[in-house]
């Protein structure tokens, strides 16, 4: 086996680490103290070509593959993850569908301005009764007259409520068969009347991220407005979370990396009994269990992602790597904090927001426990 990246790959990560460690790096405390979304940092992303990075020339963007887009956001989750938030909800969750599902002429009218950090897209799936089990949906839609008429409410919609975000792919609630719910998704522009978003604020990690309440009151959109076929909607919004796993992943490497970092940093300048506390086995192992851990983490995400460049099966993989990278994560962050003794209990201390911002990855996208589940399935079936 080949465990080398191009050379294509390695500039790709040159390019976003410098970018983040120019752009964001230096403004990274300020907009998570003061929970503010950067339209600069997202147009300055659109500019350097992550967003639509995996789409081909013709919709906007630079037909590279999966790979290049994790390592783009892995890149910027080692500096901060609200800004790798920003790109990996709407390059898998916002764009995905719409790429995967749309038929021509949605592609055509959408992805294209998604390409370019102008335009944000959400993914509404998670309600207030309906998060691991996504099926409880309540949101309803009803035909009549040619259009779709909406009711219900979503919640932590990542890119859901910004002033640029121009819409949401909804999971709703389009019939019974069988004596079972019939869902499907619906694309829902953000100036339809009976449509309103609502930030939410008082965020523990993603500060600087924007995440939304959605709310669908009667609002009625065209029936050409449906993504795919009706019924199928499930199927697509599950089969874009086994995409979005990965970039989670991603996340999680990122920040397991930055924080290893930042605790490599430290231990070699803090001084205690008259030398770097490096020098001591107890820091030094620490080290050396974090490096390795990012390792086997890296390496199982990069299979994941060379398994859906190659177009083979890749959910199972897609679930162990958001499981293990996201558990890497929160145990890296948890030493490098160790680490930095009280100081990393400090705002000053950037581990302190490392700290933070892993904890939504055993969440976000499928809890750890869900995960399991997925991974179960795949091998006991």
């Amino acid at each position: 086996m080949d465990f080398t990246v191009s050379n294509e790959h390695k500039l790709i990560r040159q390019t976003v680490r410098e970018f983040a460690e120019r752009e964001i790096a230096p403004i990274a405390q300020e907009l998570d103290e003061n929970a503010e979304f950067s339209l600069s940092l997202t147009k300055k992303m659109g500019e350097l070509g992550l967003f639509g990075i995996y789409l081909p020339a013709e919709y906007g963007g630079h037909g590279m593959d999966y790979l290049s887009y994790i390592i783009a956001v892995e890149e910027l989750a080692r500096v901060d993850s609200s800004q790798a938030a920003t790109l990996a909800a709407h390059n898998s969750l916002g764009i995905g569908p719409l790429y995967y599902f749309g038929n021509e002429e949605q592609k055509k009218k959408y992805l294209p301005q998604l390409c370019t950090g102008d335009a944000l897209w959400a993914f509404g799936l998670t309600e207030p009764d309906a998060g691991s089990d996504s099926r409880g949906s309540k949101t309803k839609a009803v035909l009549k007259n040619g259009e779709w008429i909406i009711n219900g409410s979503k919640i932590f919609i990542t890119n859901g409520s910004v002033e640029i975000s121009i819409g949401a792919t909804v999971q709703a609630i389009t019939g019974e068969k069988d004596g079972k719910k019939e869902f499907s998704t619906i694309i829902v522009d953000k100036d339809t009347p009976g449509f309103t978003r609502q930030t939410m604020h008082g965020k523990m990690m993603w500060r600087a991220s924007d995440t939304a309440q959605l709310f669908f009151d009667d609002c009625k959109v065209p029936e050409a407005n449906i993504l795919g076929k009706c019924g199928e909607g499930s199927k697509i919004m599950l089969s874009t979370l086994d995409s979005g796993r990965l970039s989670i992943a991603a996340m999680g490497i990122g920040c397991a990396q930055g924080a290893y970092e930042l605790a490599l940093k430290y231990a070699k300048e803090r001084k205690q009994f008259g030398q770097p506390i490096s020098y001591f086995q107890a820091i030094s192992f620490k080290l050396a269990d974090m490096a390795m851990k990012i390792e086997l983490a890296r390496n199982l995400l990069y299979k994941a992602c060379w398994l859906k460049d190659t177009g083979q099966p890749f959910g199972k993989e897609s679930a162990m790597a958001k499981l293990y990278c996201s558990e890497i994560a929160r145990e890296v962050a948890d030493e490098a904090v160790q680490i930095h003794g009280g100081y990393g209990l400090m705002k000053d201390y950037a581990v302190e927001r490392f700290y933070r911002d892993q904890r939504l990855l055993q969440i976000g996208e499928g809890t750890s426990e869900i995960q399991r589940m997925v991974i179960a399935r795949h091998i006991l079936s």
